[in-house]
């Protein structure tokens, strides 16, 4: 899958530190250059993205949401 257009600007690569899972949503912790990204997703996205630990992302930051894009 790649991005080819997204109007967040903010964007760090990186990879999946951890991964804490609840029942309903799962917190990702991203590690990039400038440090740990943290987000709050569905536990179905997680799922449906099929995140791991080391899986490559992008974390797409706008105001106070942080989402996920698989690389």
């Amino acid at each position: 899958m790649t991005i080819q257009a997204i109007n967040v600007r903010n964007q760090f690569k990186g990879k999946v530190r951890e991964i804490i899972r609840g029942d309903v949503v799962s917190e990702v912790d991203v590690e990039t250059p400038w440090g740990i990204v943290t987000s709050v997703i569905t536990t179905r996205s997680v799922d449906e993205l099929q995140l791991k630990i080391g899986s490559d992302v992008v974390a797409l930051v706008k105001s106070t949401e942080v989402s996920i894009a698989k690389l």
